[in-house]
Formats: C-alpha cells, sequence, structure tokens
C-alpha cells in the first residue's frame, strides 16, 4: 500500500492539423492517502483518464512529479511503477484462458534465469502426466496457488479454463478486475471499470469492488461519470474541470457544501436548483417579488452580502409541497417522473419564471399543468457571489444525504 501524490502535474498534448496544443491538466495538486478509494469526476475531456494513464506510465507528463510512496515515478517505466490498472474495455488477452489472463503479470513480475525458464515450462507440459513424470517449479506452484485464491474471491472457480470470448460482460470483468488484484500492487487503477455492464450487473459488481478494496486496504483511483458509482464507492471525490482540480471531499461534503457553481451542478441527481436572488439582510433573500427566510450559518453570511444579488442553490429535496400561502412560492408542473421510491418533478415557478426540480412521495397524484406551492427549506440555501463561488459560512453542519 501507498500514498500517491500528484505535484505541480501538467500535461500538454500537441497540436493536431494545426491546430493549438491541448492542455489536459494544469498544474494539478492531488494527495491520495495510503489505502484511500478516490473518485475522479468530471465532465468528457477534464483529464481523468489522463491522470491515470499518467500514474500508469502510459503517458508522460508536460510538467510537474508524480510520486507513489516515497517513490518519485515520473521518469519510471510502467512495470516498475507497482501499479495496476483495469481498463474500461477489459483488454483480456483473448488466446489466454481465465487462468492464463490471471496469472499474466504474475508470469512477467521477476527475472528469470534460462533454466528458470525452462523449469517453469516443462512444469506446464506436464501438468496432464501421470505425477511421478510431472516435473515441479516453485515458482509455478505460487502463482498457481495465488490464481486460485483470487478466483474464489471472484467466484470464477469454474471459469479458470474458459476463454474470454466463452464469458459474459460480467464475467469479463471480474477476470480483469481479478488480473490487477492478483499482482498485488500498491495502486489500483480502474478507469470506467463497470460502464459496459448493464444496470443489475453494475450495482452487484459496484459492492463487490467497494468490499474487495476494502478488505485488501489498496489505494484506489477510479474514473466514472455515474453519479451513484461517485456518491456510494469513494471515501473522497475529486471534481475535475478544464483540467483543474474543482473540489476535494467526501461524498457528503460535496453535496451539501459545493465549493462552486459547476460542482453544485456536477454533483446530485437531479443538481442542485440555481435561482438569482438579492441579499436583503440577515436570514434574508429576495426572489423576484418575494422575500424568503434563510436560517442557520448562511444567514449569517447573508447578512454581509446585503443589497447585492447573488445565486442561490437549493437541493430538490430541500422544495416541500406547501398549502397556498404568500410566503410559498407557487409553481405549475411540467413533467413528471415517477421513480419508484420517489417522483421528480420539473417545475416552473411564477415568482421569475424559474424551472426548478422537486423530490416529491410517491403517493402524490400530480400531473403536468397542475398549479403547486412550494416551501424552501431555510436551512438548505447555499448561496454564490457573481465569479460563482460558493460563500462559505463558518461553521458548516451536517445534513442528512438523500437517496441517490
Amino acid at each position: 500500500m501507498a500514498e500517491v501524490r500528484f505535484h505541480g502535474v501538467g500535461k500538454i498534448y500537441p497540436p493536431r492539423r494545426g491546430g493549438a496544443p491541448v492542455e489536459v491538466l494544469r498544474q494539478l495538486e492531488l494527495h491520495v492517502h495510503d489505502g484511500e478509494f478516490l473518485v475522479l469526476v468530471g465532465p468528457s475531456g477534464c483529464g481523468k483518464s489522463t491522470l491515470l494513464r499518467l500514474l500508469a506510465g502510459l503517458e508522460q507528463p508536460t510538467s510537474g512529479i508524480i510520486s507513489v510512496g516515497e517513490r518519485d515515478v515520473t521518469g519510471l517505466r510502467p512495470a516498475q511503477r507497482d501499479v495496476a490498472m483495469v481498463f474500461q474495455s477489459y483488454a483480456l488477452y483473448p488466446h489466454l484462458t481465465v487462468a492464463g489472463n490471471l496469472s499474466f503479470g504474475l508470469r512477467r513480475s521477476r527475472p528469470r534465469t534460462a533454466i528458470q525458464q525452462l523449469q517453469d515450462r516443462l512444469h506446464l507440459a506436464s501438468q496432464h502426466l501421470p505425477r511421478p513424470l510431472r516435473v515441479r517449479s516453485p515458482r509455478e506452484e505460487r502463482i498457481a496457488a495465488r490464481v486460485r485464491q483470487v478466483a474464489g474471491s471472484l467466484e470464477l472457480d469454474s471459469l479458470l479454463q474458459r476463454l474470454p470470448k466463452e464469458l459474459s460482460g460480467g464475467q469479463k470483468q471480474r477476470v480483469a478486475l481479478g488480473r490487477a488484484i492478483a499482482r498485488q500492487p500498491a495502486v489500483f487503477l480502474m478507469d470506467e471499470p463497470l460502464s459496459n455492464l448493464d444496470a443489475k450487473l453494475r450495482a452487484g459488481t459496484r459492492a463487490q469492488i467497494v468490499e474487495l478494496q476494502r478488505s485488501l486496504g489498496t489505494t484506489t483511483l477510479y474514473v466514472t461519470h455515474d453519479q451513484v458509482e461517485a456518491m456510494t464507492m469513494g471515501h473522497r471525490i475529486a471534481v475535475l474541470n478544464g483540467g483543474r482540480l474543482q473540489q476535494l471531499g467526501t461524498p457528503l461534503e460535496l453535496y451539501q457544501w459545493p465549493a462552486n457553481l459547476f460542482v453544485a451542478q456536477f454533483i446530485g441527481s437531479p443538481p442542485m436548483n440555481l435561482l438569482p436572488v438579492a441579499a436583503v439582510a440577515a436570514g434574508q433573500l429576495q426572489l423576484g417579488g418575494r422575500k424568503l427566510p434563510v436560517e442557520g450559518p448562511m444567514a449569517e453570511v447573508l447578512a454581509a452580502k446585503a443589497g447585492q444579488e447573488l445565486t442561490a442553490g437549493l437541493r430538490p429535496e430541500h422544495l416541500r409541497l406547501a398549502p397556498a400561502t404568500n410566503r410559498n412560492l407557487a409553481a405549475e408542473v411540467q413533467h413528471v417522473e415517477a421513480l419508484g421510491n420517489e417522483q421528480l418533478l420539473s417545475c416552473r415557478l411564477e415568482a421569475g419564471d424559474h424551472l426548478v426540480q422537486v423530490r416529491v412521495a410517491p403517493e402524490e397524484r400530480l400531473a403536468a399543468g397542475h398549479t403547486i406551492h412550494l416551501d424552501p427549506e431555510p436551512a438548505g440555501w447555499r448561496l454564490f457571489d457573481a465569479a460563482g463561488n460558493a460563500l462559505a459560512p463558518e461553521s458548516q453542519p451536517a445534513l442528512s444525504l438523500p437517496d441517490l
């Protein structure tokens, strides 16, 4: 196990067809703790996969230092870095059986003399002979034991003699995971490993990866576009955009206290509702012609911004159905998504004609065109300045994270 550090790491790809150079990573500073499961998220092209490839040694950084544990690995070959990568496309060797794929990295982990190579080949070739005629190889016996151990942990015991073309998508993914696990590397790198699986398989494999990482304690960097994977798998989440780190924190911290408008819109499904407001006084903001109360630590922040135009954020679960009163916000339902355990409403507010999304109970009987009234949770408001940065209170009380 080992911690991972990116210090001032930048990556610029040369121009193509007369275009400008492409700067994918910009002076990135990132520290991944020993044994941590870190999830990397961000839009396409933000540098997530490039970051993994730089750590794996498949690309070289334009600037900066990458270290694993106490070693500077920036200039080392991939085989010298003690990392294992699981690719989105599985990247299994089609001519090797499951056992052959699991043992591939083990057989190339250490140099062998010509005599050792001959002994290993004779051992493999004599496996089907009677026991007295078999050639022993302690190295191959250790590899076989390790393969059986990994196969047992991933429920691949009955598939060891199959070729990749004879496996389902979920089985191929488990083999790809097993090949990485078998080497017992210092760091696991996973680049959207579940994106090719259906929803049911993805949920089961997600839980399996989390349990494996917990039991092995191996430092893991995991790239995904899936909100559920990001919020449920990682100890911390790193949000990237335009090659820069936007925020690093626990799933709860990012969901409840986004550092800027980008994180507020990117983390959470559906994303945070954003509304243009004016700061009136301590504990009060104005949306259109309506004044709305603000409670908790954000009320103190609001007092220092009186008279300023701000952007206010409110999660969908912080807008509640309420009776028609002067205090509540009238809205017209535009669309209803029934999700089983809840309904997700898209509504247009009469105050300012803004579109918002609201979580409601599944038993509510609502349809497009209905008029409803919404009561914003006074403690749920988050505020952002003109530059899009969050106005952070001195203390940040914990709130409960909804089911995603």
